[in-house]
């Protein structure tokens, strides 16, 4: 694990603070029993919490888990430059797709449904596309300095089952100037074949990390 990187916390399941007033919360459980009822029709239990913890350094951009690893070519954002690299490895779980559909609503049964999935070309559940797509976003968060996404274009080459592993990989083929580069981003499965290709833009900020705290979510 990177010195960069800091203990990720603790996610709840409902906001705090003022801002949330009544209404407000009862909309919200609405929408939380809306969901564990669709989970229960799956026969899955919708995920809340996530309780894995490490100790880290404090003072990185990015936060981190015990299942996760990152190398990266440049330590500054001075050395960034063409040829360039990061990447970042984590597996796939099937509880990530279920976490995944409660975020983004994406409830397709392709999915979440073995039973359904078995009987499609894929012989079995796949992780959405757009979940596995993330890591690349987590690559990216992990080179040096601050990175702010300006553009990404994908293609999807093969699925990604539950269980596999992953290994997004975010290399540097043009800088354009002002900070922003132009970084050749793919995602390989653990047989080294790429799973998604594309292209991001990036604005890099030289930014010193601040003390970091788990965060309040």
């Amino acid at each position: 694990m990177s010195t960069n990187e800091t203990t990720i916390g603790s996610v709840e399941r409902q906001p705090s603070g003022p801002r949330w007033g009544n209404a407000t919360q009862h909309a919200v459980d609405s929408y939380l029993h809306a969901n564990d009822a669709l989970f229960s029709a799956f026969g899955l239990s919708a995920p809340r919490t996530t309780d894995d913890r490490i100790d880290a350094p404090i003072g990185g951009l990015t936060y981190a888990a015990p299942d996760w690893s990152m190398e990266r070519s440049a330590e500054r954002v001075d050395e960034l430059d063409v040829g360039s690299y990061v990447r970042f490895t984590k597996s796939i779980p099937a509880s990530d797709l279920e976490a995944f559909a409660r975020i983004s609503g994406d409830t397709n049964r392709l999915h979440l449904e073995e039973s359904f999935a078995t009987h499609t070309r894929f012989d079995g559940r796949i992780a959405h596309g757009a979940l596995v797509a993330g890591t690349i976003s987590a690559a990216l968060a992990r080179l040096p300095g601050l990175a702010i996404y300006l553009s990404q274009n994908l293609q999807f080459n093969a699925p990604v089952y539950p269980g596999d592993t992953v290994t997004a990989e975010c290399e540097i083929v043009e800088t354009l100037g002002g900070g922003r580069y132009r970084l050749a981003t793919t995602v390989y499965d653990e047989d080294g074949d790429a799973v998604i290709d594309g292209e991001a833009v990036v604005l890099v900020e030289d930014r010193s990390p601040v003390a970091a705290t788990t965060p309040d979510l």
